[in-house]
């Protein structure tokens, strides 16, 4: 008896010394992006044009503000607030409200460029903002003729915001800001 519990005892110990277990990493999905292409954006009675994504749904706002829009990306969860304000000698006040809304990320941001864009042939100047770190928005931009338009937009995703796992996506919607930008038009 004492020889058959001494086997058994053996039996179940000896597959316990095999292999150690190594808990994996978290993975994160491989996100597919689709290749950059683009389509006017330039609805009748509107006061600017650009071009947005093709892989973008353009959702108007009127009821909240005339001129207002939502480009939506649904397979990124993400969406480009587009806002519209006419200038009457508010621009100053205009421009403060935007940098505003940048710089209340900056208790979360590790740093937040600025780079100016002009286009004095089309009257378009502006500022692009990267906010850098896990901000709820990391692409903020606005533009004005400074006399009678002012445009302002802002990247949102529907997700925690978290720059390593969003970093492909991230890439991929600067690219596509910076395409509105260079394209937009007053009409």
């Amino acid at each position: 008896m004492k020889k058959l519990s001494l086997i058994l005892l053996l039996l179940l110990i000896l597959p316990s010394c095999g292999k150690r277990y190594v808990p994996k990493p978290t993975g994160y999905f491989r996100i597919e992006l689709p290749l950059p292409a683009y389509r006017s954006f330039s609805p009748a009675g509107y006061p600017y044009e650009f071009e947005v994504s093709h892989w973008s749904q353009v959702n108007t706002l009127q009821q909240e503000e005339p001129y207002w829009v939502d480009i939506v990306y649904p397979s990124f969860k993400a969406k480009i607030h587009c806002s519209y304000k006419p200038v009457n000698g508010n621009l100053r006040e205009l421009s403060d409200d935007a940098q505003k809304f940048v710089y209340q990320h900056s208790g979360v941001a590790s740093a937040i460029p600025e780079q100016a864009f002009f286009n004095p042939e089309q009257h378009i100047y502006g500022l692009f903002y990267e906010l850098k770190g896990n901000t709820a928005s990391s692409f903020q931009f606005y533009l004005t003729d400074s006399t009678r338009h002012f445009f302002r937009a802002a990247l949102y995703f529907d997700c925690i915001p978290n720059q390593d796992s969003l970093a492909p996506v991230l890439d991929y919607m600067e690219q596509d800001m910076r395409h509105m930008v260079e394209t937009f038009r007053w009409k």
